[in-house]
């Protein structure tokens, strides 16, 4: 029997002393062949050190900030042939690793993602009933499996040639995680696989929950009909200052 394919998790992560270190626990729990490479940007509160403590193992990359540069930056060292881009605020489920080489074994799919659950806690997270509610439905976002896109906070991964090909992450300032999901398709079958990982709702607290998932689908409208990541981030900023 061949051994599994080597699995590279990359992890954007600028400024994520607080979240860091438990989703690197969820990493060391997957099956091996793994490397991990932590891609912190500029980060200035200790995050390198951080994900250093939590698994020695793991390299460290530094460089510019943003998303899309820091994600490209993580995969331009590794080497897997299969790629797996995890947020700094999202944890892996027990066996997610088996799950992905398991469906990368058929080599007509280029790619992939996971399902969402967040991290929510009835009486502590802050969310009304309502809202807590509302962001379990949102959770489900089958809207966007019916379009078969998906946000980068699903755990996408990518076979490391389609990767290459596809010139890794456009550089532009948001939904460089749709785009690259675009393109993907464009090299093979896009899968969803029926395993959930563990996601942040810090941002739906911060802003509101009907809020921010209301801008968000506002924003994935616009960027489906073609107006431009810059003029979508303009109106991001925007309303993050309103």
């Amino acid at each position: 029997m061949s051994a599994p394919p080597l699995v590279s998790i990359v992890v954007p992560a600028l400024n994520e002393v607080g979240g860091i270190g438990a989703a690197l626990v969820s990493v060391a729990r997957q099956s091996r062949p793994y490397e991990i490479l932590v891609a912190v940007g500029d980060s200035d509160d200790g995050t390198a050190e951080a994900a250093q403590r939590t698994m020695p193992e793991a390299r460290v990359v530094c460089g510019d900030r943003g998303r899309a540069r820091q994600m490209n930056d993580g995969a331009a060292p590794a080497t897997g042939d299969l790629l797996l881009f995890l947020h700094a605020d999202t944890r892996l489920p027990p066996g997610a690793l088996d799950a992905l080489r398991d469906a990368m074994a058929d080599p007509a799919v280029s790619g992939g993602c996971f399902r969402t659950t967040f991290d929510l806690d009835p009486g502590r997270d802050g969310f009304s009933p309502f809202g807590r509610a509302f962001m379990r439905l949102w959770e489900s976002r089958l809207w966007m499996q019916w379009h078969r896109f998906a946000f980068g906070d699903r755990a996408l991964f990518v076979r490391r040639s389609v990767f290459e090909a596809m010139g890794g992450f456009p550089d532009q300032p948001i939904f460089e995680d749709l785009d690259a999901v675009r393109a993907m398709r464009q090299h093979g079958r896009f899968v969803f696989l029926d395993m959930e990982v563990t996601t942040s709702a810090r941002r739906f607290r911060e802003v509101g929950a009907v809020r921010q998932q209301l801008r968000n689908l506002a924003l994935w409208t616009a960027w489906n009909v073609g107006v431009s990541p810059s003029r979508l981030k303009r109106f991001y900023s925007d309303h993050d200052r309103g």
